[in-house]
């Protein structure tokens, strides 16, 4: 498994990386500001039991 995933800015479109840490679990939520645009983003993240990886962001 990888140490960091990627979404897109729902707002900005820009690439943000955000580092993995399973200690919260296989599927977490969160609020993140984009270090571009400074608008906040719902994260969400999930990890199968392959240990592949998968990130997405929706506005808040």
């Amino acid at each position: 498994m990888k140490d960091d995933a990627s979404y897109i800015c729902d707002s900005c479109g820009e690439e943000i990386v955000v580092p993995i840490d399973l200690s919260a679990g296989a599927e977490q939520e969160y609020i993140e500001d984009c270090p571009v645009c400074c608008c906040p983003n719902v994260v969400h993240l999930e990890v199968d039991e392959e240990g592949e990886v998968r990130v997405w962001a929706s506005r808040e």
